[in-house]
């Protein structure tokens, strides 16, 4: 099968050629068809799998084939960082149509959003939910010539407390649209969101709720205070090109990426207390081979583009297998191969088992030759210092004698 199957209107072809795309991917071959009638869509299907022009495609062409005035196509995703990489593929796919979109996030001036909404010159707006309902708060947006809806990486969003956002954003829309849902689970309140947002939906579905099997997983077994000493060895001894490493904290994150810096990596960290300016910086010299190490927390776990990670370093190990999912689906993309390392504590051990179930096997514990294991000795003026019992302060009781109606 060819794209050209499809029979996109020529300025759409025009973008799959620059964009050299030749042979559609399983959920673009899924998907498509269905969106090119008309119908709704819920789609399953983990990042690196090509979703992204498996709805952008159908939607250049459905926007080129009649026309319109305003507000056409909107699409809800978790993340700035997500919605700035649909913005990109979708400007380079529509390089020969005259459509236009613009992205709408938080952390950013609301004024230059504000203005490209009222002019209404952009036919496609990705936004987050929460600036979305600032700028409909403030009467910024128009919806009435809405024709379709996406919401992207929907399970990410219901996680990160988006549900009132997209009910209050779904009450504002036409009925009349075509509506489209990609989520790479599909649980209980998914369930419930897709039956709220989509009419009779065909379901695609491609692979299973799994890692890819171009992963290896390597688990490493370790206190607490020795991960930071056990992570360089391993970084040390092991040939990697670029290494994603995720944490638990926006601290630690920030925290980790100047150890490693310290010790001779291009390394950065991709954490919620960055500006937007700071946090794209560190994404674009990640990308660009400028920082080999990109520490982060779970904000860079869906959505970011980036196909040559060699390694994914789980720091924390995360708190659900589904996340787990999604912060390996980095690496082992476009059929190239990857290795997830997992620096894992006892207190590890039950989310390990839900872990080895979803990859389908008992992950491999590696311990390091000659790494001192033995937990750091604590300092004997520390110990010194600490006192057995705290002390109690004995504060003496206030006698009180209401007979002239005060205290004495």
């Amino acid at each position: 099968m060819s794209f050209s199957t499809f029979q996109f209107h020529p300025a759409v072809d025009a973008g799959i050629t620059a964009a050299g795309f030749t042979v559609p991917t399983p959920i673009q071959a899924q998907a498509i068809p269905a969106l090119m009638q008309g119908q709704d869509v819920m789609g399953l299907a983990q990042t690196g799998t090509g979703k992204t022009a498996a709805f952008a495609l159908p939607l250049l062409h459905r926007l080129m084939s009649k026309k319109g005035v305003g507000l056409r196509a909107l699409i809800l995703a978790p993340t700035r960082e997500l919605a700035e990489q649909i913005h990109k593929d979708i400007t380079v796919l529509a390089r020969h149509t005259r459509l236009r979109s613009i992205t709408v996030y938080g952390g950013v001036g609301l004024t230059p959003q504000t203005q490209s909404l009222r002019k209404g010159g952009a036919e496609i707006v990705i936004a987050c939910p929460g600036r979305l309902i600032d700028h409909m708060n403030r009467g910024n947006v128009d919806f009435r010539h809405l024709e379709a809806l996406v919401l992207d990486e929907a399970d990410q969003m219901l996680d990160m407390g988006f549900a009132p956002d997209i009910r209050k954003i779904l009450k504002q829309l036409p009925r009349e649209r075509q509506t489209l849902m990609f989520s790479a689970t599909m649980p209980d309140e998914i369930r419930k969101l897709a039956f709220e947002a989509l009419r009779q939906p065909v379901v695609v579905k491609v692979g299973e709720t799994a890692p890819a099997d171009t992963v290896r997983h390597i688990h490493f077994p370790v206190a607490q205070d020795l991960k930071t000493p056990l992570l360089l060895r391993i970084l040390k001894e092991t040939k990697i090109a670029s290494v994603l490493v995720f944490t638990r904290t926006k601290q630690r994150a920030k925290r980790l990426g100047e150890i490693l810096a310290k010790a001779g990596y291009g390394a950065t960290s991709l954490q919620g207390n960055l500006s937007q300016a700071r946090r794209q910086a560190a994404l674009d010299g990640f990308r660009s081979g400028k920082f080999q190490i990109l520490v982060a927390t779970d904000i860079a776990a869906r959505g970011i583009d980036v196909s040559n990670v060699s390694h994914v370093v789980n720091f924390d190990i995360p708190t659900t297998a589904d996340a787990y999912i999604h912060r390996i689906g980095r690496t082992g993309r476009a059929e190239r191969s990857g290795e997830a390392f997992n620096l894992v504590t006892s207190d590890d051990h039950p989310i390990l088992r839900a872990i080895d179930r979803i990859v389908g096997t008992r992950i491999e514990q590696r311990i390091l030759p000659d790494f001192d294991y033995k937990p750091a000795a604590k300092p004997a003026r520390e110990v010194a210092e600490r006192p057995a019992r705290p002390w109690k302060t004995i504060r003496k009781p206030v006698r009180r004698s209401y007979a002239m109606g005060r205290a004495s």
